[in-house]
């Protein structure tokens, strides 16, 4: 870590006149891209896209987690501190904290699987927003080269290679301050670019000082020519904080907290990643081949407590669960186009997950007083991808695909009835048709198969872990099938609209509740909606993008608990209001509505709607710049989430009192940024 700091910390302190003599620099040129541009004519799928630096470098964030909102449709919450992963929805689906949506950043995979807390689990805390370049999003089982986790969708973030040499500093209220240096130089044909964050947080929570302590760094080292280039990097993200969970509302109608409180004060965590990734890219004739490779070395521990006193009156519900593992993966992809009209893709890519332990531990005040369960996993992918892009006439083309998908699991149990080896496989066919109206204009058919894994301790678990009871083994890999109609459209190069209507499938709603240390095999359900994306470039000065989507989402057996499935986001609608002027003067106002999701299967519990509005103003000249970010700008004290289950409060009945528990948004808060470029 302190390689990196120095080095990055060294290019921080190089003097203003490198960028002046641009004869001695070969930094490659940076493209900058957003949701004005069109796709007619690349994209395979209606509801696919790009969002690019203009599209972010202005927009106000609480947290990185929130770049991911710049998908359209998805929202990002979070129920607990800081420094947990956020949890998402999108089309229907909770992904809690990612098992249907496939996140991967500068080639790096996210979402981890057999996770500690919840599979899939997907922390982009160690992402610096400043370093993105552009965000490609897909959503649906469409597209061959996604596999784990994308039956919702996925999204690819890669950072810039080259980083504008600046200093920054963000100050705030509740304690928060921000520090980013970032900066890049080059020698010949090899650049060095790097970017340090380092976060406090207090947070604005009346119980509890989350006292976030927050390191990130980035190291890219590059180079190359028009036929090859090549770069290696290196992250490490370090952070620990206490955390303010959901609460009941019974406790806050009684006086007993508010609704800024907690009860129980001693929750939190801390996590760190570390990872050296590296890719070579070599483009010959018609033919483009990408090799990339990477190591992840992580950990983290969580305590939390949502029943309070549940199922232990004297001691508490209190738990921690631990991971800490190591992945080695890689992949490679060719690209080959043998004429305009035809164009072939194909890949292979492994994956091997070491997870020395993953652990369910009973807790007091972060002391732990007994074991739930504990295990060691080694979980082995290989996925390998094929994908034919062919124009039958000017108007026509269509697309074809497939992927095979292998998994292995090895589960080592405390309990030895639960340790055991299985493997699956699956093939995912994949298809679009694509009809061009216009230069302006494309109708897309799609389909596909997409899947998620599920967790290795429950694919090899045959007895309860805390009752001793039997259970059903899960299936290793869920199915999915969807299908997809849909337009995009430009008018007069100013106007962006995408417009869809799908359907989705998914064989069973398989979730590891890692809060209990078991998993449960929900039903088999299905979905349908309606989306409408648009951009719209008002003048040189102005432009305005607003998305809304509808979703139904039911259970589709007859089960007589109800049809609903909770936390089924129906409605989602976001609007941002953009203003960049010559003279250096931008801002933007962000808007976000949720409808209130049904909580319980009978649908007669359901979640508060919630509006939330940011706002950033500011200035940028050539050397300085300064913003001021509003978030929260009407200071709603509307919800980030809420559940609905029995917990138990000191002084209540031993069965629990079934109630809402909900986490509301941070008041509203200023936060004050000064850059100064190099």
């Amino acid at each position: 870590m302190r390689f990196i700091v120095t080095a990055i910390l060294c290019l921080m302190c190089l003097p203003a006149e490198i960028s002046a003599h641009p004869e001695e620099e070969t930094l490659e040129e940076l493209v900058v891209t957003g949701r004005s541009e069109h796709l007619a004519g690349k994209a395979r799928s209606a509801s696919e896209g790009v969002v690019g630096q203009m599209d972010l470098a202005i927009r106000p964030l609480l947290r990185p987690g929130d770049v991911l909102e710049a998908v359209p449709g998805l929202i990002v919450t979070q129920h607990s501190g800081s420094g947990k992963s956020n949890q998402m929805f999108l089309r229907g689906f909770n992904l809690d904290h990612g098992t249907d949506f496939s996140t991967v950043i500068d080639g790096l995979p996210v979402n981890l699987r057999s996770h500690g807390h919840g599979q899939g689990y997907t922390d982009i805390n160690f992402l610096i927003p400043e370093t993105v370049a552009r965000i490609n999003f897909v959503k649906g089982p469409y597209h061959a080269e996604l596999g784990d986790f994308s039956s919702a969708g996925g999204a690819e973030i890669e950072t810039s290679d080259v980083f504008n040499n600046q200093l920054a500093w963000t100050a705030g209220e509740n304690g928060f301050h921000r520090g980013l240096a970032m900066g890049s130089l080059a020698t010949g044909s090899t650049r060095l670019s790097g970017a340090l964050e380092v976060q406090r947080y207090d947070g604005a929570w009346t119980d509890v000082d989350e006292d976030v302590k927050k390191l990130n760094g980035l190291l890219k080292l590059g180079g190359g020519d028009d036929a090859t280039r090549w770069q290696t990097t290196l992250m490490h993200y370090d952070n620990e904080w206490n955390a303010a969970d959901q609460i009941p509302e019974r406790a806050v109608a009684a006086g007993v907290i508010s609704p800024l409180g907690s009860i129980d004060t001693t929750l939190g965590g801390d996590t760190q990643r570390s990872s050296l990734s590296g890719a070579y890219q070599r483009r010959e004739g018609d033919h483009t081949t990408r090799w990339n490779a990477y190591l992840v070395d992580y950990e983290m521990n969580l305590y939390s407590n949502f029943t309070y006193r549940l199922d232990d009156p004297a001691r508490g519900d209190q738990f921690q669960q631990v991971d800490d593992r190591r992945i080695l993966g890689g992949s490679y992809h060719h690209h080959w186009n043998p004429s305009d009209a035809l164009q072939h893709r194909w890949g292979v890519a492994v994956q091997h997950d070491d997870i020395g332990t993953v652990g369910l531990y009973r807790t007091q005040a972060r002391e732990r007083t007994g074991t739930v369960r504990q295990d060691t996993v080694e979980e082995t992918s290989f996925g390998a991808h094929y994908e034919a892009i062919w124009s039958l006439s000017p108007r026509w083309r269509v697309v074809l695909g497939a992927r095979v998908d292998h998994f292995r699991f090895d589960v080592e149990a405390e309990d030895p009835r639960n340790s055991g080896t299985e493997q699956d496989t699956l093939i995912s066919p994949k298809a679009s048709l694509i009809r061009r109206a216009s230069a302006a204009t494309e109708w897309y058919a799609s389909a596909g198969r997409g899947f998620h894994s599920n967790d290795a301790r429950g694919v090899t678990q045959v007895v309860d872990a805390v009752t001793g009871e039997a259970v059903s083994l899960v299936d290793p890999l869920v199915s999915s099938h969807g299908a997809e109609l849909g337009v995009k459209t430009q008018w007069q190069q100013r106007w962006n609209l995408a417009a869809a209507l799908w359907y989705l499938e998914l064989d069973s709603e398989l979730l590891f509740v890692g809060d209990a240390g078991t998993t449960e095999a929900t039903r088999p359900s299905e979905r349908w909606g309606l989306e409408l994306n648009n951009f719209w470039m008002i003048d040189e000065v102005w432009s305005l993008e607003a998305d809304i989507a509808w979703t139904d989402a039911r259970f589709n057996d007859d089960a007589v608990t109800g049809r609903h499935i909770p936390g089924a986001l129906e409605t989602v609608a976001s609007a941002t209001l953009s203003a960049q002027a010559a003279d250096g003067w931008f801002g933007a106002l962000r808007v976000r509505y949720v409808d209130g999701a049904p909580l319980i299967e009978d649908g007669t519990v359901r979640a508060h709607s919630a509006i939330l509005a940011h706002l950033s103003l500011g200035w940028a000249g050539q050397r300085y710049a300064l913003r001021a970010d509003v978030l929260n700008l009407f200071d709603s004290d509307d919800r980030d989430i809420e559940y609905f289950y029995a917990s138990r409060l000191e002084g209540e009945p031993l069965e629990g009192v079934e109630d809402l528990h909900f986490h509301r948004f941070e008041p509203r808060q200023v936060r004050v940024t000064l850059k100064i470029n190099l």
